[in-house]
């Protein structure tokens, strides 16, 4: 239940109800006709334990039928000619549930007992027991209960079905969306990709069949074409098949240090800690830092070496990329590109990251990623 923006917890209003029904019990029970000593005391704790077991009936629906039903009995035997509020209310929440048919059930028992109750423990004559029995249930009062009961469990489930549409709505239209977005990578990317591949290898195969040396840069291209193929492949899988698991992580950092060597570049990889333990998000973000920062030093910083450190702790991943080039070749950060997308990347995740030139001469990328939130 709200109030603007006020919201009180469900457990406080059914204790406010529950209070509510026992007091007004209470009141009304001992406003009229009570009997005394002992049958007043039995009668006047059933009245409470009515109503305050209301405060559970959203829990165990009916339990609280079925206590507030011998309550009604109970009181009624002591002497206490009282409505049964009480569990009128517990019908509702009983139907509201969708226990309808015990419900009704039950309450046409408690009628019949309700009536042999009175002429057990009442010594009026039979016409006025009859009515005493009908004024502590009233027919009208448990059919009104049972209907809004009915009412609400409708109306919830017509909000629920309504609910289920819009997520299936919001999900239908996401996939399109990931469609299209998969259609127009394969439409603009994959022919040129492709092109830049097999020019490649044809220029490698032509040069080893002529018997010439095939060039580092060559071997690099060729490499890297097959490696984007890959990549945009898996992307495209992952975007049609709604598939969150990333195709590269940590497990193929080895794999990245490795194909740099291929272009003259003297990479070292030192990897500390348990590579297993840190989160696929996380990981992901680690690859995508060490892959953009050795193809910067490939391009830009003319360095003759990089060494890349992983250092897994218990609540952080550290990522350090070193070179020896010349730090101040390095083109500004261009939006979704270079260290500015690496910062985006970081800070998305919650971590930090500093760039900047060394002091011995070339370059730093040092990444600081949590991995107690990630997934």
């Amino acid at each position: 239940m709200g109030i603007g923006r006020f919201t009180v917890p469900a457990g406080v209003t059914d204790w406010a109800i529950a209070s509510g029904v026992a007091v007004l019990l209470l009141g009304t029970g001992l406003s009229g006709p009570h009997p005394d000593g002992g049958r007043e005391l039995l009668g006047s704790a059933l009245l409470a334990a009515g109503g305050l077991v209301l405060a559970g009936r959203r829990r165990m629906p009916l339990a609280v039928l079925a206590v507030t039903g011998l309550c009604a009995v109970g009181h009624l035997a002591a002497g206490f000619e009282v409505l049964a509020v009480s569990y009128l209310v517990a019908v509702y929440g009983a139907v509201r549930a969708g226990h309808r048919m015990v419900t009704l059930a039950a309450s046409v028992g408690l009628l019949a007992v309700l009536h042999l109750t009175a002429l057990a423990f009442h010594d009026a004559s039979a016409r006025e027991v009859v009515a005493q029995a009908r004024s502590t249930l009233e027919i009208a009062w448990l059919i009104a209960a049972f209907a809004a009961g009915e009412a609400v469990r409708q109306a919830e489930r017509r909000a629920d079905e309504a609910e289920r549409t819009r997520e299936e709505t919001a999900r239908h239209r996401a996939d399109e969306e990931r469609l299209r977005i998969a259609r127009e990578l394969h439409d603009s990317l994959t022919h040129q990709i492709s092109v830049i591949k097999v020019q490649s290898e044809v220029a490698v195969h032509v040069a080893r069949r002529r018997g010439e040396q095939v060039p580092q840069a060559l071997l690099a291209i060729q490499e890297a074409g097959r490696e984007a193929s890959r990549e945009l492949r898996a992307t495209l899988e992952a975007l049609r098949d709604d598939d969150t698991t990333p195709p590269h992580g940590l497990d193929h950092i080895s794999d990245l240090v490795a194909r740099f060597r291929t272009t003259g570049l003297e990479t070292t990889l030192v990897v500390e800690g348990p590579l297993h333990a840190v989160p696929a998000a996380v990981g992901r973000t680690a690859y995508r830092i060490v892959q953009e920062s050795l193809t910067n030093i490939a391009r830009h910083a003319a360095a003759t070496t990089a060494s890349v450190l992983v250092d897994v702790r218990q609540e952080t991943l550290t990522i350090r990329v070193d070179d020896n080039g010349n730090a101040g070749s390095l083109p500004d950060p261009t939006p979704g590109l270079g260290l500015l997308g690496m910062r985006e990347r970081v800070t998305a995740l919650g971590g930090r990251l500093r760039t900047g030139p060394r002091s011995a001469g070339g370059f730093t990328v040092s990444a600081e990623l949590p991995t107690n939130g990630a997934s």
